[in-house]
């Protein structure tokens, strides 16, 4: 692999993209309460990407950004470009049959084995699954071979955490280092002297695991504010432990729930944080811990383009959150032909987007910060 200097996910996408809010980073578009009600969707709710819902905001976003960019140019197929095959290709199938579109979807994650392809041919949909982010060039052949036409009737769907930025197996392991630090710099000054890191990291290392699913529901949200109780010594480690094995502890709604029923045993410092992400719990937020977002945002644009041009590879695989070259040469490629391309991402605004006082320090958003661009 080799270095292709510095860029952004802007170059190809623009403010062409929507975060786990669905509020459009472009502030000509519509927003979510103007669309939702277009497909039943419950006034101040946000779904999730894997819902069908979110799929057919999408559908709507995407046609109104089609109708602005190409007057005239209608949507009639699909690509899309994800990591996961769990959530990005449920993604993928509920956008084709909310579309009604023809679809094809590359789901990338570089693996220490022999190169692989899988093509899954499915009533909504093709997948495409490949153990070499270097594979995006053989998927672009696939599509001309197989009567897959990239042009301006096409829309694009980038995903941009692990995918473009961090690519899954090959670079994502600095953007989980950029989360960790989030959750121990904010659990930290929270506690101030109380904090004791050792013992977060090990709370964090054993929650932070598919068995506390429940628990946790995979939020790095709840996880955060798990740790900051424990560390502020209401909740002892191995009695939760204990209470999720025995189902008792079985959801982050009963957990907090109780944290609130015993609320005054906190200091008066955490009982207002407490009483915050509670109230941002009980409507429904799915990223109520405000202050982790906004550190986890700092410390990911931290880690983007820190070394220098002349950096060796493997530094910046290692430290450096890179963009993935191949597919931003297949994105600039398709952009020229026509195609339509727009950025979806389940990473929370509060952690891609700066605060205002960020915006005032000169910080960017995730996809316009300039970084190292890495591939085969």
């Amino acid at each position: 692999m080799k270095t292709y200097g510095r860029c952004s996910v802007s170059e190809f996408l623009g403010d062409w993209i929507v975060y786990r809010n669905l509020v459009p980073v472009d502030s000509g578009l519509p927003s979510l309460a103007e669309l939702g009600p277009r497909v039943g969707l419950a006034p101040g709710v946000v779904p999730r990407k894997i819902e069908m819902i979110h799929s057919q905001v999408m559908v709507e976003l995407l046609k109104h950004a089609r109708a602005i960019d190409a007057p005239g140019a209608a949507i009639e197929r699909l690509l899309y470009l994800g990591d996961t095959r769990s959530s990005d290709g449920m993604c993928f199938t509920n956008l084709c049959q909310a579309g009604g579109w023809p679809g094809l979807a590359f789901i990338g994650a570089e693996k220490d084995e022999a190169a692989r392809i899988e093509i899954l041919e499915q009533e909504t949909g093709t997948l495409y699954l490949a153990n070499r982010w270097a594979a995006l060039h053989e998927f672009d052949e696939y599509c001309a071979a197989n009567g897959f036409p990239v042009d301006e009737s096409t829309v694009v769907i980038v995903d941009i955490d692990k995918t473009a930025l961090g690519a899954r197996g090959r670079n994502d392991h600095v953007i989980n280092r950029a989360r960790v630090e989030a959750v121990r710099l904010t659990v930290g000054e929270m506690l101030g002297e109380c904090f004791d890191a050792a013992a977060f990291q090990h709370a964090y290392d054993t929650l932070n695991q598919v068995a506390y699913h429940g628990l946790t529901a995979d939020n790095q949200d709840y996880l955060a504010y798990i740790c900051l109780m424990l560390g502020s010594g209401l909740y002892v480690l191995d009695s939760i432990v204990a209470d999720v094995q025995a189902g008792g502890m079985d959801s982050f709604q009963r957990f907090i729930d109780d944290v609130e029923s015993r609320s005054a045993e906190l200091p008066a410092d955490l009982q207002d944080i407490h009483a915050g992400i509670y109230a941002n719990v009980m409507q429904g937020d799915p990223t109520p811990f405000k202050a982790f977002r906004t550190n986890e945002f700092r410390t990911t644009v931290a880690r983007m383009g820190n070394l220098p041009d002349d950096a060796p590879v493997d530094a910046l695989l290692q430290d450096e959150i890179v963009l993935t070259q191949e597919l931003r040469e297949i994105a600039i490629k398709w952009k020229a032909q026509g195609a339509f391309l727009f950025g979806l991402s389940d990473k929370p605004d509060e952690a891609s987007l700066p605060s205002p006082e960020g915006e005032a320090e000169g910080l960017l958003p995730i996809h316009r910060a300039q970084t190292h661009a890495v591939g085969v």
